[in-house]
């Protein structure tokens, strides 16, 4: 049985991020009774499966994690699946990470959502570490360049995707269109901050939207419980990075665990969304990486299991690792991942027994369809930036005032990439290719090419 992510409304507006292909199957699992709750150990093992087949992004996750968890042993009903998805949708952070926390929370409590959140996370976390070592030793060998040149190719391919498919499940109406404009030129012609940019859609949003509802919210849990899990996940979360900078004189690792920390915080509309961010700061304003450098990131995180926001581990991992060598950059991934997924669990964990109540909420509902709408233009930004850089070698910057433009040299165009990155299109949208053939045949076209043209 097949599964897709698209976007509907309620007749209240409400917007729901997941549907059935099928409304017949989705009554059909509908009905189904609910299964007791499964042993915690059982329930670890499919977690650990997860963790180790998530493949493809949130999308492919999302719908991996409903077969398992809903479709097939009923451990969460639709609606419980649906309302934590949207929940999660309404956090920064990978959704997808999230609903799994959010999942084996709504089981096992607190440490149900830990394990089921860190299975989701560390098998692609330790395989991104590997990647990445093999990247710093052999990554200038010239079969090793010549293969991530063609996965270049692939991933900007895979963006075009993700940002087809966000357009046309976000952009319904003609204002979120506007939206998503503003978003793409206040980041691309003018540089704005990606929390900005997100800060002012998200006011939009909220004011525009008609706060009227027919029926009243359920109660608000307890406001001390929330304090205090808002405490402890603060403390778990800020006393390391803060340990670091004050005990330890390394205050590159410092600055990574302050520039994710803040990264988790912004994180709205996925890894895609984020890239954007982080690409301006991490290479343009912060110097830690190369274009190409954050490409190859990307591509590595493609090809492993778990979130693609693993991606700021290989970022972390470069930086440490170009200043003070190997165990400086193993210090560097693992304060990277540290802070981009522990923030995650404050949110999961303070915020999921509001869930019902903010179900109810029409004008945070608003807020999320604007900020959903300027992510679009986000990832359009970040999809021109990768494409840029991928088929000319060289890029100058023009600044006129607060405008600010990327001119390609024209001289510097490489003709071996047009030709896998055609190839890589006509595989993703012609023949429906899943990611992992179209990264593997991407590489061996690199690799090919690199053997036949200089």
């Amino acid at each position: 049985m097949k599964y897709c992510l698209t976007a509907a409304s309620d007749s209240d507006g409400k917007f729901i991020p997941l549907t059935k292909a099928s409304s017949k199957a989705s009554a059909k699992i509908s009905a189904k009774p609910l299964s007791t709750t499964p042993p915690l150990l059982q329930a670890s093992a499919i977690w650990g499966k997860i963790g180790l087949l998530s493949f493809g992004g949130p999308t492919a996750q999302i719908a991996l994690m409903h077969r398992m968890i809903v479709a097939e042993r009923r451990w969460l009903s639709e609606a419980q699946f649906l309302n934590g998805l949207s929940f999660c949708m309404l956090l920064p952070g990978p959704e997808a990470m999230q609903l799994a926390t959010y999942a084996g929370w709504r089981m096992h409590g607190v440490l149900g959502g830990l394990i089921a959140g860190l299975l989701f996370v560390l098998p692609g976390a330790f395989i991104m570490l590997g990647l990445g070592l093999v990247y710093v030793y052999f990554g200038s060998l010239g079969l090793v360049d010549a293969v991530f040149f063609g996965l270049k190719a692939a991933i900007v391919v895979v963006v075009a995707q993700a940002l087809i498919r966000l357009a046309q499940k976000t952009l319904s109406a003609s204002h979120q269109w506007v939206i998503a404009t503003v978003g793409f030129s206040c980041i691309f012609v003018l540089s704005l901050p990606f929390p900005l940019i997100i800060a002012l859609a998200a006011l939009y949003g909220f004011a525009s939207t008609n706060q009227s509802r027919s029926l009243p919210p359920p109660p608000l849990p307890k406001t001390h419980d929330t304090i205090q899990i808002m405490l402890i996940w603060t403390v778990i979360w800020w006393a390391p990075l803060f340990a670091i900078d004050i005990f330890f004189e390394a205050p590159l690792l410092a600055e990574i665990g302050y520039f994710f920390s803040k990264l988790a915080v912004v994180t709205f509309g996925g890894a895609y969304a984020v890239l954007a961010y982080m690409a301006q700061a991490a290479v343009e304003q912060l110097g830690w990486l190369k274009p190409s450098e954050m490409m190859d990131g990307l591509s590595l995180a493609e090809t492993t299991p778990g979130p693609l926001i693993l991606v700021t581990e290989f970022v972390g991992f470069l930086a440490a690792f170009k200043q003070a060598g190997i165990l400086a950059g193993i210090a560097g991934a693992m304060i990277a991942l540290w802070a981009t997924f522990i923030p995650c669990f404050l949110w999961i964990f303070a915020g999921a027994p509001y869930l019902d109540w903010l179900t109810h909420q029409p004008r945070l509902e608003g807020a999320l369809a604007s900020i959903m709408a300027a992510v679009v233009g986000v990832i359009a930004n970040l999809f021109v930036w990768f494409t840029l850089h991928l088929l000319f070698a060289k890029i100058d910057i023009l600044q006129v005032g607060m405008i600010r433009l990327l001119l390609p040299d024209l001289a510097s165009f490489d003709l071996r990439v047009i030709g896998i990155t055609l190839l890589c299109a006509w595989l993703a949208f012609g023949r429906g290719i899943g990611l992992f053939w179209l990264l593997g045949i991407a590489a061996l076209a690199g690799a090919a090419t690199s053997s036949i043209l200089p």
